[in-house]
């Protein structure tokens, strides 16, 4: 294995086995050295991870906003009004909770005596509002109040250890017969750790399903599932390290998973059918793991990368938050790499020849025909037994029988217009509701009923109105006004405060103990979801308080968790192009890099961003429009989560670059054999049909079982990505694809010679040459 055989009276020297082919052909040897040191890795993080590991939280806060300088300029002032507020509810449907003055005395003062309080409000003894709608503390019939803590960090992050404290304060209330339940980020707090083991039951279910039923052995179908599982808990034990080092947000575990699962039993899929054509073509198992290594392993290892650089994109947009879980799930796409090239070998070498031998049907691998006629003998062959380009074809190999894939490519080489047009069609039908997209951040009235932060939300909102559960915090920082000029100051605001759009109640202004900041409580008509929240927002910060102190040498600020919430949608979308144009640029670099076409790169790039556009297409659809949302456990229509386009664009572009590599890697190496551009996309798609169609569905199936997940934005991401695996497997893959490679023909692997003498040289099909100047033509 180490030294490659020249073909039959070429004269060719004897070419040194690859660093993949040499890695693969080891592992294979050593199976049981490599597989016991991955255990051990895995027992090891896990053990450690236990130990030391850090806890996920959510934190918003951006430096730099609008909304974080206004909590700064509280925090410097009134450390008491400042900090992370959230609600403690509590009602009771029989009686006036004026009848609980002691025990409410009592939970208030508990509660300010915890770590991270800086205040806590006692309803019963707080003024309540006049002059305008009842926003509390206490309802009017007073069945229904809400304790205001202040912390000084976000309750989300304190970690789950908290609440026990927390039950502990407010004990009292309970055992007198009152309900108490915990809103905004401390109900968030009390949410229920998810729990993705059935999600990753149902994926791993229909994975043995599909691969049984796609290729017949027990052995090879069970294999990528058991080596993307070690990967996967290998992965998240590295996560769990970084977590203890800095802040990621509750999702990235979840994220982590299901990037981890879908990749992973993909690659080494795409290594296991590779290995068992090659032992089924009569090679021995070592050689068989190490050429597949050399080959479909180079194409993982290109795709890996790609994914990765995808992911790595999102640091872009300059929000630690949003480029921490592109972090967390290019963790286990690094684990899902090193385990197909390494791993996976070493399991090929376990089962040696009796990977077949328990099987529900005729085992098949790629069923792969070989090159098209113009192939033949003369062609020098690769290290996987394909030819290898550099040599022009001489003879032809005997006739050989094309099955339903290549009859259906020749189809489309018959009218490739339709099929393009078609293609583009049912992509644009999808992608039509993501022109009317609404961005923001989804609210407690979207969680489940068992949520204890969804109970007071309900609460909250039946008693004081759906702006209760976000109100809005106003500062008005005077420091730098004269003491002579302040009254006239306070009455101009008050008045301009009288009546905003959009706005239930505004709280009279109150001053600081110190007397240089103002400070009010704005109230939304809507939910803080809602897009009237948000312009309220706009409103207050960009109009009308700069108008109401213009001409003094005041600042004002709109603060709060809402107002935070909207500061991080501006920026996000604002940098949404940005983080687009970055991610499709480094691709297309990639893929142009690899295949030394420019057009085939420019087409990649277009098809997946159309792709793309279809599966938001497809997630507005049913969560912000309400198609099929109840459904899904969503109670009522809500806004796309403002970071979710943000991630999908990034996951979605990297993965489907995936079976884009692995496609176009085929369709060059037969270009690269025949020269031959119609014939080379016939022959690739009926080799790739097979495994590309059932690595597509195992994806699906492993995203679409985290639709029943509790967290809202872990099912817009688990049914985006499913669709848009589904949408590029199927309409990109079956349709656009074939069309345009049709209608390039030979222009499709141009690249000016300025250009291919500039770009490295990357070898996707492991042939230890590029060698396609020749063929395409490069001037």
């Amino acid at each position: 294995m180490s030294h490659q055989q020249p073909a039959h009276g070429s004269g060719t020297p004897v070419r040194r086995a690859g660093v993949l082919q040499a890695t693969g052909s080891w592992c294979a040897r050593h199976f049981v050295v490599v597989i016991v040191l991955w255990i051990a890795a895995l027992v090891a993080l896990q053990a450690v991870q236990h130990a030391y590991g850090g806890d996920y939280s959510d934190n918003f806060a951006i430096p730099g906003t609008q909304s974080q300088d206004g909590l700064d300029v509280l925090e410097k002032h009134a450390p008491s009004a400042g900090g992370y507020s959230s609600q403690v509810v509590v009602h009771d449907a029989d009686k006036s909770l004026s009848g609980l003055s002691s025990q409410m005395s009592t939970v208030v003062g508990s509660l300010q005596k915890l770590p991270d309080v800086l205040s806590a409000q006692n309803p019963l003894t707080a003024p309540s509002s006049t002059g305008g709608p009842d926003v509390g503390p206490l309802s009017a019939d007073g069945k229904t109040a809400y304790i205001t803590v202040r912390f000084s960090e976000q309750p989300s992050s304190l970690g789950s250890g908290y609440l026990d404290g927390v039950d502990s304060a407010v004990r009292p209330l309970r055992s007198a017969g009152a309900a108490v339940e915990y809103g905004g980020s401390l109900g968030e707090l009390a949410r229920p750790k998810a729990n993705d083991r059935v999600s990753e039951a149902i994926g791993f279910g229909v994975a043995v399903l599909v691969l049984l039923i796609g290729f017949g052995s027990l052995l090879a179908a069970l294999l990528p599932l058991i080596t993307a599982l070690i990967c996967v808990v290998c992965g998240l034990g590295l996560l769990g390290l970084l977590a203890a080092a800095t802040t990621f947000a509750t999702v990235s575990p979840t994220l982590a998973t299901m990037i981890g699962l879908g990749v992973g039993i993909d690659y080494a899929l795409f290594l296991v059918t590779r290995h068992r054509q090659n032992l089924m073509d009569g090679r021995d198992p070592v050689a068989a793991a190490g050429a597949a290594t050399a080959t479909s392993g180079r194409a993982v290892l290109l795709s890996g990368c790609t994914v990765i650089i995808a992911l790595c994109g999102l640091w872009v947009s300059g929000i630690g938050f949003i480029g921490k879980l592109g972090v967390a799930a290019a963790v286990t796409v690094v684990t899902a790499v090193l385990g197909a090239l390494t791993l996976v070998p070493a399991m090929l070498g376990l089962t040696g020849r009796y990977i077949d031998r328990i099987h529900v049907r005729k085992p098949v691998a790629e069923v792969e025909p070989g090159p098209e006629p113009g192939a033949g003998a003369g062609a020098e062959p690769g290290p996987d037994g394909s030819a290898r380009p550099g040599r022009e074809p001489t003879t032809e190999r005997g006739p050989t029988t094309h099955g339903t894939w290549h009859r259906y490519a020749q189809r489309v080489e018959r009218r490739p217009w339709w099929f393009l047009a078609a293609g583009v069609v049912v992509l644009a039908v999808l992608a039509f509701p993501v022109l009317f997209i609404q961005l923001g951040h989804i609210g407690d009235g979207a969680d489940p009923r068992s949520f204890t932060d969804r109970r007071a939300y309900d609460l909250m909102s039946s008693a004081f109105g759906p702006g209760s559960n976000g109100p809005l915090t106003l500062v008005i920082d005077q420091s730098e006004v004269p003491q002579s000029d302040r009254s006239a100051l306070e009455s101009q605001v008050q008045q301009s405060l009288a009546k905003v759009s959009d706005a239930a109640f505004i709280t009279p202004l109150t001053a600081t103990q110190d007397g240089d900041v103002l400070t009010a409580t704005a109230y939304s008509v809507a939910a803080p979801q809602d897009e009237r929240t948000t312009s309220l927002v706009d409103h207050l910060s960009d109009d009308v308080l700069p108008a109401a102190v213009h001409g003094t040498a005041a600042d004002t600020y709109v603060t709060g968790t809402t107002a935070a919430q909207v500061d991080f949608l501006d920026i996000v979308s604002s940098r949404l192009p940005l983080i687009i144009a970055v991610v499709v640029g480094l691709a297309f670099l990639v893929i142009l890099a690899v295949f030394r076409g420019l057009l085939v790169a420019v087409k990649a790039a277009l098809l997946n961003v159309l792709s793309i556009a279809a599966s938001y297409g497809v997630v507005v659809a049913v969560f912000q429009w309400g198609w099929g949302g109840p459904a899904l456990g969503v109670s009522g229509d809500v806004p796309i989560e403002s970071y979710v386009p943000m991630m999908m664009f990034a996951i979605v572009f990297g993965l489907s670059m995936d079976y884009e590599i692995f496609l176009l890697t085929r369709i060059h190496e037969a270009w690269l054999a025949t020269n031959d551009p119609r014939a080379s996309v016939a022959h690739a798609l009926e080799i790739t049909a097979r495994v590309i169609t059932c690595a597509a569905l195992i994806m699906v199936s492993v995203f679409a079982a985290f639709i029943i997940s509790d967290n809202i934005v872990v099912k817009m991401l688990g049914l985006g990505l499913a669709v848009s695996v589904l949408i590029d497997a199927t309409v990109v893959r079956l349709l656009l694809v074939p069309a345009v490679m049709t209608l390039l023909g030979r222009a499709a692997w141009w690249t000016p010679r300025w250009l291919d003498r500039v770009l490295p040289h990357l070898d996707a099909e492991g042939s230890g040459t590029t060698g396609g100047a020749k063929a395409s033509g490069n001037t």
